[in-house]
């Protein structure tokens, strides 16, 4: 089906070709270029009306005349037809419009008749390769790796279903010196890793991350304490490196381990991760050697003391000194630079991305600047302008780290527990489980019939991880946020919990209207204002998917879904839905509900949230 336009865009247009026919009367004596904003009507959801425009107030200052007289000329040129039911020139010069009822419902009608709500697919899709969850191998996963998988993944679906082609890309750390000890301290001690099992027989991810956590805290200490078993480690490294089978084998009996592990700890966030997306540090390291020689043929990276490195003129540390890019060290080893780089060149020229978006903390925005800058240098990707330097033949694309805040505490410090440490990602979803199916158990008698104790566990795990992924969500990625399970869980204010009673809760009337036909609109009905005012909300979803695509920003759809179910909350309080006074009445407000919480569960499945049927 072809997609609906809103009322907001079918207003804008009228008021804009109203706009087209009065600027000749009044702009005939000036010659000059129009400004590409000359004929927009500034059109927004206003409280004084369904909409207001507001272009008029510039315009007039351009053509230095009286708002309030171009605005009437306006609104006597306004082609009200259908969908307008009054057009008022307001204060200086703005224009208040109202639309007719059976507009409104008319148009829910439309959207209602198609499987995407009449959300349309982007005008230009494209293909963008998504870096996000980025756990590291043979450690467990803590607080700090929760935004970027929430936030990636809310991402990888929000442009999924604006019809982008999304490249998922879980960059792990699995390669590097660490490795070298904990390979040693396996090579002399065996059995360690099979304490509790081995990945593929049956060992849960708790257990593997206690097997993980354990054997890195034993080799730790030996590789501290033992000057003989740091110099055999430090072998390894240089064995590791250079593809030695058996060194080879251990290291990928790590990350089988540990890939057990981060699957567990996904699967309870309610997110897919596929196998064949997790490409870690070390996907890339036969392409090092050619990134380096790359970089260095095109003069871009030069020698530094040793050490291959990129140097920028508007970088500079403390001491007023330029702050390289070190690509490969003094001792030939590779930074994360070069891997890095080496990922952007696989992702734009072997996956033929047009985009790549980095979901990673605020903290490494220092270093994407200057592995970006060293990109476009190349001709790996765009200028600000979207163009290359033509440094590479081939596609380019362009690069955006979407650097998300810290997780706070109550006490608006960094999350930690009581004891200063890192909370462990698993504990915090657990305890948000269990606070969440308390309060699913205290509502399940009222259910009808009762939930059952399956159904109360199922339910608390859904509204807990909503809950978690939620309070992430609805904050600006940019901002830092504060972890407090009590509020997270509660059943008012600005919650998953609140949207997905108000889900059930329609679903529940629904139900109770018996009849499973879909309910059918009825636009010669008049609306009440509860009514009029969910129903243009309602019409404005595809708008705001759009600009959360556009923008990266799934914290828009998160408000508008709470300002959906606040409108429906109020509709539901003021229009009696199964007691409405005529049966077309009830129809239409069965209508209304069952299309507000089509759009919610549409929404919230943006955000990786569930929706219940009944709670």
């Amino acid at each position: 089906m072809a997609s609906v336009p809103s009322l907001a865009t079918q207003v804008r247009q009228r008021v804009s070709d109203a706009l087209a026919a009065v600027r000749p009367q009044e702009a005939s004596a000036d010659p000059s270029p129009r400004p590409a904003d000359w004929g927009d009507p500034m059109l927004r959801r206003s409280d004084r009306a369904d909409f207001q425009a507001n272009g008029m107030l510039a315009l007039a200052k351009r053509l230095k005349t009286n708002p309030r007289e171009l605005a009437g000329q306006v609104a006597a040129q306004v082609d009200a037809g259908d969908v307008l039911a009054e057009v008022e020139v307001s204060g200086p010069g703005f224009l208040n419009i109202a639309v007719t009822d059976a507009a409104i419902t008319s148009n829910l009608a439309a959207r209602a008749a198609d499987d995407r709500l009449g959300v349309p697919y982007a005008d230009a899709p494209g293909t963008t390769v998504i870096d996000y969850a980025q756990p590291n191998v043979a450690k467990e996963m803590h607080v700090g790796h929760l935004r970027s998988a929430v936030i990636g993944d809310s991402l990888v679906r929000v442009l999924e279903f604006s019809g982008e082609t999304v490249v998922r890309r879980h960059h792990i750390g699995d390669w590097g010196t660490q490795f070298g000890m904990l390979i040693q301290y396996l090579d002399e001690h065996p059995h360690e890793l099979d304490h509790g099992g081995a990945a593929g027989d049956g060992t849960s991810g708790e257990e593997a991350a206690s097997n993980l956590n354990r054997l890195y805290k034993a080799a730790r200490a030996v590789f501290d304490s033992d000057d003989a078993f740091k110099e055999r480690a430090r072998r390894r490294v240089v064995a590791l490196q250079s593809g030695d089978p058996e060194t080879r084998a251990l290291w990928q009996r790590f990350v089988d381990e540990s890939k057990l592990y981060f699957f567990s700890v996904f699967d309870k966030l309610d997110m897919e991760v596929r196998d064949a997306d997790i490409v870690g540090e070390s996907g890339y390291n036969d392409m090092l050697d050619e990134t380096c020689e790359l970089l260095e043929q095109a003069g871009v990276a030069v020698d530094s003391e040793g050490a291959l490195c990129v140097f920028f003129d508007d970088i500079k540390g403390q001491d007023g000194q330029p702050v390289p890019l070190i690509v490969r060290k003094s001792d030939g080893g590779y930074g994360y630079a070069a891997t890095d780089l080496s990922a952007i060149r696989d992702r734009v020229f072997h996956l033929k991305a047009q985009t790549l978006l980095y979901v990673v903390d605020h903290r490494q925005s220092l270093h994407f600047r200057m592995v970006f800058e060293t990109a476009r240098r190349m001709g790996w990707l765009a200028d600000g302008d979207g163009s290359g330097d033509g440094a590479a033949d081939g596609p380019v694309a362009t690069a955006t780290q979407l650097a998300f805040g810290t997780v706070l505490g109550k006490d608006g410090k960094p999350f930690k527990t009581r004891a200063g440490a890192t909370v462990r990602l698993e504990d915090l979803l657990d305890e948000a489980i269990d606070r969440a199916s308390a309060v699913v158990r205290e509502k399940a008698d009222k259910a009808v019939p009762p939930l059952t104790e399956e159904e109360i566990a199922e339910r608390g795990a859904q509204v807990g991880i909503g809950a978690v992924k939620y309070a992430d969500l609805s904050t600006s990625a940019s901002r830092d946020y504060k972890f407090d399970l009590d509020q997270m869980v509660s059943l008012h204010g600005d919650t998953s919990v609140y949207l997905q009673y108000a889900y059930a809760r329609i679903r529940s009337i629904l139900r109770r209207a018996g009849d499973g036909a879909r309910p059918a609109a009825h636009p010669e009905l008049a609306l009440e204002p509860a009514e009029r005012a969910l129903g243009l909300h309602v019409d404005g979803f595809a708008a705001v998917v759009a600009e959360a695509a556009e923008e990266y920003a799934p914290h828009k759809v998160a408000a508008y879904l709470y300002q959906l179910a606040s409108l429906f909350t109020t509709f539901y309080e003021h229009c009696p839905v199964l007691k409405a006074d005529t049966p077309a009445q009830v129809e239409n407000r069965l209508f209304l509900s069952d299309l507000t919480a089509r759009t919610l569960h549409t929404g919230m499945a943006l955000l990786g949230i569930r929706t219940p049927e009944r709670l």
